[in-house]
């Protein structure tokens, strides 16, 4: 039969459509796979927002607020008189210029921490004060040299207290 040329073209077209099929569904089966995906990540989102909107509903208001509280500063004269300063120059200002318009006296600015006193003859830095102390610091230990006779007693620290064994 395979002599008959009528046949072979049959069977040439039927391969010709077969492997044309084939191709046709492994494009189908690869946009299947990727619109499963697709569909996935879509039901997952869905799932979400329906937990969002679930606890959302389940949240209670917050109970109204009449009025914030009232700050008693702010109906102090002094801040209303730094308020109408700032009002009349219509910018930005300094303290020390604020200082100036209100006839406040103007102090020097400040130099150190008040603990930290200057000695003269100190640097102002703390770390380069520590070799030059003005008052040094107490002896470690405090209790008098070992004599000779002493040596035979043993001693051993247990916490914070000192216990000496026999």
């Amino acid at each position: 039969m395979s002599g008959i040329p009528q046949v072979q073209a049959v069977l040439a077209h039927i391969e010709a459509r077969e492997s044309e099929v084939a191709e046709r569904a492994g494009r189908l089966r690869g946009q299947i796979a990727e619109l499963t995906t697709r569909l996935g990540e879509f039901d997952a989102e869905s799932e979400n927002l329906q937990i969002t909107r679930k606890t959302f509903h389940s949240l209670r208001a917050p109970a109204p607020v009449d009025d914030p509280p009232r700050v008693e500063a702010l109906e102090h004269p002094a801040y209303q008189q730094i308020l109408t300063v700032l009002a009349d120059t219509g910018g930005p200002m300094r303290a020390r210029d604020i200082c100036e318009a209100l006839d406040l006296p103007i102090l020097p600015k400040h130099r150190g921490h008040p603990v930290q006193a200057e000695t003269p003859g100190t640097p102002r830095h703390p770390r380069r004060a520590r070799a030059r102390l003005v008052h040094p610091a107490p002896p470690l230990s405090t209790s008098p040299p070992h004599r000779a006779g002493h040596l035979t007693q043993t001693s051993s620290r247990i916490g914070h207290q000192a216990r000496t064994i026999p």
